[in-house]
């Protein structure tokens, strides 16, 4: 197995060969969650991302599968210029550095969060994907997602010991999350579908997808909670609101079997607790086994969500009380101490 730095010049001397060109310099770029790293690299005037992603760990396949069924829909992602496959080298358009978060206002919001609405309805209007089968969401995935939770934020990082009593009230509340989210019609789903992941690119084509390759089939809500209730910012009720309902109403239409919107806002609602409670969990994980603190900042905003939504629901009332009693004071407190 090659070393990160061997790596670095293996993609390099790939890159030479595909351009021809002696003078490729690779400027680092800062990654994502996982696993890839990303250049900046300029030939002949032009810009280009190369990605090393290195095969063992990342699923070059569906990335590839992927965009190609993306760009068939007149998706942006970025293109794909050149592909090793058994390297698990990515030669790709460069998108630019700009963010769909960098944008976001109060005032902007609502007009570029309509944009990338527009984008998720061609998302979920993808059929097959060739060469590539995409994972279903299924129970025991949700569950999965949902125990990293408990594993890594709550015994791990903040050393909470749950009771017995507990741990079953805390699985009931699971419970009602998972069936929420198998009630709902299954479509093609982003999985990270929110500001960090969308560019403005300032083309005609102004709003891009990235991150993609990690899209299952499951929960018509999932990225639309995922967008509109955004790990990393907050917006008011009453600016999501409208774009809940604008969005259920075109989903209402393009459907035979439809809810009423009340039905269809639970589903909202339960997806997002899922949703949060995994990342928060996620967020935890990378910070103990990955070595990256800069997520805990993101914790408590995410939990802050669970305590709000979960006290709508008297179903879901012990998992609001457990966060905002045992487990965001503990939170704090690590904070405090980092």
């Amino acid at each position: 197995m090659l070393s990160a730095q061997s790596r670095i010049e293996a993609l390099t001397r790939w890159l030479t060969e595909q351009f021809s060109s002696s003078s490729i310099q690779l400027q680092a770029l800062t990654g994502d969650a996982g696993f890839r790293r990303y250049f900046r690299f300029e030939n002949q005037g032009k810009r280009y991302i190369a990605v090393d992603s290195p095969p063992d760990k990342c699923n070059n396949q569906a990335f590839f599968a992927i965009a190609t069924a993306m760009k068939a829909k007149h998706i942006h992602v970025p293109a794909i210029f050149h592909y090793h496959q058994s390297l698990g080298f990515f030669c790709l358009e460069d998108l630019g550095e700009t963010l769909l978060s960098d944008k976001l206002t109060p005032h902007t919001m609502p007009d570029y969060y309509r944009l990338a609405l527009t984008e998720l309805a061609k998302i979920q209007s993808l059929q097959d994907i060739k060469d590539w089968q995409l994972p279903v969401y299924d129970g025991p995935f949700l569950q999965m997602e949902m125990d990293i939770f408990s594993e890594w934020l709550v015994a791990h990082y903040l050393d909470i010991r749950l009771t017995e009593q507990q741990q079953q009230q805390l699985q009931q509340c699971f419970q009602v999350l998972i069936d929420s989210a198998l009630e709902q019609p299954q479509t093609v789903v982003h999985r990270d579908f929110h500001s960090r992941n969308l560019m403005l690119t300032g083309t005609d084509e102004p709003l891009a997808v990235i991150d993609f390759q990690d899209a299952v089939i499951g929960p018509v809500t999932y990225d639309l909670v995922s967008l509109l209730r955004d790990c990393y910012v907050r917006w008011p009720q009453q600016q999501i609101e409208p774009l809940v309902y604008e969005y259920y109403q075109q989903w209402a239409q393009s459907v035979t079997d439809t809810v009423s919107y009340q039905h269809f806002q639970r589903w909202f609602d339960l997806m997002g607790l899922q949703r949060h409670v995994k990342a928060s969990g996620i967020f935890a994980r990378l910070y103990l086994r990955d070595n990256k603190p800069g997520y805990l900042n993101d914790i408590p905003l995410t939990l802050s969500y669970v305590v709000d939504i979960a006290a709508k629901y008297p179903e879901l009332q012990f998992l609001s009380e457990l966060v905002a009693q045992q487990v965001l004071p503990l939170v704090a407190d690590k904070q405090e101490q980092l």
